[in-house]
């Protein structure tokens, strides 16, 4: 088979005709045609609120998971002196929210191939409000942890689900510029648990999480229709609803850009669980100094993933991977050297801007190369492993640093480094196959 076809599965042959587009792979710019042609989604039969209604919805329905996690970062010191823990101790209930959210994906994902994205995307966002409200009681650091783990099982239906759809209603390019809005959304929730912080205590913040889950549930409701029709579904026997996540895992095309950006993913995780603690505690920035830096670096994932966003269709998606994988790249090896020499604030401040800014091209386009080398009938596996893969990563890396103690910057710039440089060699390895 040609190089240009390979990130096409051979079951795709059997879509309809308007699924098989003759014109440029998206991934590598070549003209493509024939079977193995560039394939855009069935033109969706039901959008009764219209296409930028619908993105403004799948928005907000897959903020659940960025907004559990990133409105809870500035609060980790807070939680960590009212429960009088360690941070590392602290850590573990970002850690367990991520664990949660990467094995629910796997659950709900082949779930939503029999059954449709709907009803399930309901049900958990309903589980989700309760389990929240349960958060805000937590008497201890290991109940939270626990219900954290919990959370993070439900609010995966909205993660995982909201990128099957995505890949259910768009082609390529246009999912492109979708999965890059994505990065507006983790940039500024960050933010808004900063300032959240500054009028509640942190057990306020799952109070305000339970009703911001309420209200996405209400949305859904009213305005998401079903984008997975019966003729599209695989059976619902065990084996039949497995078939799916199988066929997912042993396709190269879609394997090697997820774990390209589960590097990417652990990297940034590894930032976000410890630069509270490392950049106040260690250069001694006050809150309001790590509100605006971790702000100047939001605004840099942001204007970065729009940035591809925008280029996506004019330059290949490989081209813009390879681009935020040098600026990762970057990040780590300043980080490092920040770290080993020790050059000052300065420096790991824009060691961290390029981070950031970096996976702010990374995690779109590899979604999207992932994502477009399935077909929709698998669109809900397909998704399931990529945040298994890219929370699973995030939850590991989070502790390792904080167990080799957040009172100095070398094990994140260590872990920052090999993560970055991992995902160049992986990202080097698929595209050189597609060449």
């Amino acid at each position: 088979m040609p190089a240009a076809a390979e990130a096409i599965d051979p079951e795709r042959e059997h879509e309809p005709a308007h699924r098989r587009l003759p014109g440029a792979d998206p991934v590598t710019g070549r003209e493509v045609r024939g079977p193995a042609a560039v394939l855009e989604p069935a033109p969706p039969a039901a959008l009764p609120h219209g296409r930028t209604a619908m993105s403004v919805l799948l928005g907000a329905l897959t903020s659940i998971g960025p907004l559990a996690i990133d409105l809870y970062l500035p609060a980790l010191p807070r939680l960590a002196a009212d429960l009088g823990v360690s941070a590392s101790a602290a850590q573990l209930s970002l850690t367990a929210f991520m664990v949660g959210l990467g094995a629910g994906q796997v659950v709900v994902g082949p779930i939503s191939d029999a059954y449709g994205r709907r009803r399930p995307l309901l049900i958990g966002f309903a589980a989700f409000c309760a389990v929240s409200a349960l958060c805000a009681l937590a008497p201890s650091i290991h109940v939270l942890v626990a219900l954290r783990l919990l959370q993070g099982l439900t609010a995966a239906t909205g993660v995982a689900l909201t990128k099957a759809v995505v890949r259910d209603l768009y082609g390529g390019v246009e999912a492109a510029r979708f999965f890059s809005m994505l990065m507006l959304v983790t940039g500024l929730v960050p933010l808004l648990g900063a300032e959240l912080l500054r009028i509640t205590p942190w057990p306020g913040l799952f109070g305000v999480l339970a009703a911001a889950g309420g209200l996405l549930w209400l949305t859904a409701l009213l305005a998401l229709p079903e984008t997975h029709p019966p003729a599209l579904r695989g059976g619902t026997a065990p084996r039949a609803v497995l078939r799916p996540l199988v066929q997912v895992l042993g396709h190269r095309a879609f394997l090697v850009p997820t774990l390209t950006a589960a590097l990417a993913s652990g990297a940034m995780f590894g930032y976000v669980s410890s630069a509270s603690f490392v950049l106040q505690d260690v250069y001694e920035l006050s809150p309001q100094g790590f509100s605006l830096l971790f702000g100047v670096n939001s605004a840099g994932m942001i204007a970065f993933g729009q940035l591809a966003g925008r280029l996506a269709g004019r330059v290949p998606m490989r081209r813009l991977l390879e681009a935020g994988l040098v600026l990762s790249g970057a990040a780590g090896a300043l980080l490092l050297a920040a770290a080993l020499t020790g050059l000052g604030l300065p420096a790991v401040t824009a060691s961290l801007f390029l981070l950031t800014s970096g996976t702010g091209m990374v995690y779109p386009m590899a979604l999207t190369i992932a994502m477009s080398s399935q077909p929709a009938s698998r669109a809900g596996s397909a998704s399931s492993v990529f945040g298994l893969a890219q929370w699973t990563a995030g939850g590991l890396v989070g502790p390792v640093v904080g167990a080799f103690g957040t009172g100095t910057l070398t094990p994140l710039a260590v872990a920052v480094a090999v993560l970055t440089l991992a995902g160049c060699l992986s990202a080097a390895v698929f595209l050189r196959g597609r060449d």
